[in-house]
Formats: C-alpha cells, structure tokens, sequence
C-alpha cells in the first residue's frame, strides 16, 4: 500500500562515522548539528524533513553513536521462546532502568528505531571490520526495519570497500548504498535514494519525487551558476578606464582603479556564488583553491602570470598586463605604462576590437583606454570556473581543504575570446564597472552562459 505520509528514516551507526555529516550534506546545510573527531558529539536526537513539490516526503533523524552494542547484545541474550521476539525484547528492554544508565545511548537510538520507517547504518569505510559493528546491525536488526548500509568516505584511498560489502554480505545484507559526504556527486546521491526505495517501497512514489526535485535543483544550480559566471566575465570585458595622453600619474591611477574594480567584482561573484550553493563565508579557507577571507590570495593581476598564460596561449592574444592592455586610440598603438609588457596583438586577441577604431577614437581622442587583457580574462574565467566545480563537487560535511592538483581549468574552447566578450569591449554600457548597464549586459551575458553550459 502506497502511502503518503513522510518517509521517518533514523540514521545511525556507531560514533563518529559520519551520521551528522550525511545530515549536513543531504539538508545542503553545513551547520546542521556538531561535528567532531571526538566520540559521542551527538548526545540527543535531531530531526530534519527533506521536500518535494513543498511537502515533506522524508524526516531524517539523527541520533548519538552506538558504543556498547557487544554489551547490550549480551545484556539481551533471550531464552529460545524468545528469540524472534525482536521489537518486544527491545521494548521491555526501553522499560528497563538500564535504558537510562549503562545503555543510555543505545536506548535513544533503538527508540528512534521503533518509530522509525526505515534506518540508514553509515560506516566509515577507512575503519577495520570489527566484531561490534556485527553487534550493533545484530542490535538495530531487533527493531524489524529495513536497514540500508551506507558506506560513507569512500573517496579516501583508505577505504576497505571490499572487506566491508564481503562483511555485510555474510550477514544477508546486500543492499549497500555507497555515498560520500565529503566529496559530493548527485549521482551517488540518486543511487542511494533509489536503494532506499527498494526496502521501503509504499514510499517509493514520494522518494521518486525527491529524486526528481534534487535533480533538477541542481541542473538549476549550474544553469545560475554559470549565468553569474558570465556576468562577471561580460562585467571584466566590459570594464574601462580612460587617462590623458602624457599623463602618466593619471595613467597608472586609472590602471590601480580598474584592477580594484576587477578584484572587488571577483569577491563579489565569489560571495554570492557561496550564498547560491548554500556555503559559509568562511569556507572559502577550506576550498582547493588559492582562496582568503578577502577574496583570492594570488593576484588576479600578477604579471608573470599573465606572461605566461598569454605566451602559452598564443602569440596573438596580448601577453603581460598588470592590470589590463592599455590601448592608445589617438596612435592606434599600444602604452606600455608603469615597465609592463603589453605584447603585440597580431593576428587575434584584441584584433577584433580595430573594427571599432574610427568610431572609438572619434570620441576619445587625446585619451588613453585602459581594459582587461585576455590573457586576465582567461585567468579570471579559469578561477571563476574552478570554483563552480568545487563546490558542485563538495560535501556541505566537508570540514578539511580538498587537493588540487591539475591546476585551472580552460574557462572556454580555444585561444581566441568568446564573441560575448568581444562585443563587451566595444560596448561600454555592458559592464557594471563602468556605472549603470544597458540591455547589452542581459543579452550578452545569456549568450555567453549558453556557450559556457555547452
């Protein structure tokens, strides 16, 4: 029989493998409960409810870490007549002046059990196969509720993934669902939601529902995050300095300005695109990537990296730049400003943008513009991206700095600037740096996020 009232799901195990941790990355909420490296960090019983079309379809228990299951299996060791008397047994047990001492913890979580649909037993998968966790399923196997395993960690090179599934083979249990609460995949997420389903299938329908939700919840996540992503480089593009001709005090002001314009937008893209994905601030000391409070440690500007990442990029996009390519309308030349090599732009790059030099040096004549380099741009789009990947593939239990080790990726196909961002350049109005934006700004902004979901 079908049924419509919310899955009640306890989730236990013994202490300090993870329970609160899946909480904590299930809710999309990292500050959920307590978690510690010390034993018995949960002491009382918390509840959460999981929606679906803005009902309830799950209410997560979570509750204290099994410690003593070796002695309480003993302590409930029946008489023959007995034996299959499970949830009785444990009943009379809840009754006993034990339950409130020496077993205290276990009663709470055999209790959580007895009113509980289904329970989800996470293990911590780096741990040995140990005699007290056969005790402990023996324990929660009195309550007669579909019991799923979760085998939670099993991204760390220490995991015994095999001598646990062989373990829980040997005591008939074979579903297993295996779902790390650190390193985050909506996969292994729909796996183990489809698992549940199977023991506890009158609430399949609404597990189903669930599914769909967080699913498309995040397809929708990643649509947004990329959207702001273009925003940001459309913003970068976009943005503009000008600076009199034999003015060089005013020059380098301007190139300071428009690198701190730059900058403060890319905390910006940061700070919202944590509050999107439901992260502290203060994670960003936590994230594989050169992250402070304040934003990115490693300049944005940094001239040797710029160099280099326009030499490897090709000769024809503008290399160096400390803040940007300072372009010299009234020659059509390049200023070099402050000892920083611009490079030339033969061939790409900036070669689009000579479309527009009549027109731009019509109005600006006897000014300097100084913009954003592509070699910037590309580094910009690269941090930017990284970051989206990170935190789509991060764990809301996650508490230490995940490695990184394969470096940025590539922001977009190609050595050549995307033609958004080209057009960007010639449009004043499509940056945000440069004061109120136009129209241009939405429009070339979805089309590059269409570029960048491709």
């Amino acid at each position: 029989m079908l049924s419509t009232a919310p899955l009640q799901l306890a989730v236990v195990g013994h202490t300090n493998v993870g329970k609160t941790s899946l909480m904590r990355t299930l809710l999309r909420d990292a500050a959920f409960g307590d978690v510690a490296p010390t034993a018995a960090t949960t002491r009382q019983i918390e509840a959460a409810q999981l929606l679906a079309e803005g009902r309830p379809v799950v209410e997560l228990y979570d509750t204290p870490g099994l410690e003593d299951a070796s002695g309480l299996i003993g302590f409930l060791e029946p008489d023959a007549v007995e034996r299959h008397a499970g949830p009785e047994r444990v009943a009379r047990f809840l009754d006993s002046a034990d339950a409130g001492a020496r077993f205290e913890q276990e009663a709470r979580v055999l209790a959580q059990m007895l009113d509980s649909d289904a329970a989800v037993y996470v293990i911590d998968v780096r741990e040995p196969v140990l005699g007290k966790y056969q005790d402990e399923l023996a324990i929660l196997g009195l309550c007669a509720r579909p019991i799923l395993p979760l085998l939670n960690f099993t991204a760390d090179p220490s995991g015994r993934l095999e001598e646990w599934r062989a373990a829980l083979a040997r005591v008939g249990l074979h579903a297993i669902a295996e779902f790390d609460t650190v390193v985050y995949s909506i996969e292994a997420e729909s796996r183990f939601w489809r698992r549940l389903a199977t023991l506890a299938d009158s609430h399949a329908a609404g597990l189903e529902a669930l599914l769909a939700e967080r699913t498309r919840r995040a397809a929708d996540l990643h649509v947004a995050a990329l959207r702001m992503l273009a925003e940001l480089l459309i913003d970068a593009a976009g943005a503009r300095r000008e600076a009199a001709r034999e003015d060089e005090a005013s020059f380098e002001r301007e190139q300071v300005a428009l690198q701190r314009a730059v900058e403060q937008r890319e905390r910006s893209f940061v700070h919202d695109l944590l509050g999107l994905y439901r992260f502290p601030q203060d994670a960003l000391e936590l994230l594989p990537l050169p992250l402070a409070r304040d934003g990115w440690r490693a300049p944005l500007f940094d001239p040797v990296m710029l160099e280099w990442l326009g030499k490897r990029a090709g000769g024809g996009l503008a290399a160096g730049a400390a803040a940007g390519a300072a372009v010299d309308v009234a020659t059509g030349g390049l200023s070099l400003g402050i000892g920083t090599v611009v490079g030339s732009l033969i061939g790409g790059g900036w070669g689009a943008a000579w479309t527009m030099r009549d027109q731009i040096v019509s109005r600006v004549r006897g000014v300097r513009i100084l913009a954003v380099s592509d070699a910037a741009l590309g580094h910009l789009g690269a941090r930017a991206l990284a970051l989206v990947r990170a935190l789509e593939q991060r764990g809301h239990a996650a508490q230490s700095p995940m490695q990184w080790q394969k470096g940025l990726p590539k922001a977009w196909p190609g050595e050549r600037v995307p033609p958004p961002l080209t057009r960007a350049r010639h449009s004043p109005r499509s940056s945000t740096l440069n004061g109120p934006a136009g129209a241009v700004r939405d429009e070339l902004a979805e089309q590059l996020a269409q570029m960048l979901r491709g």
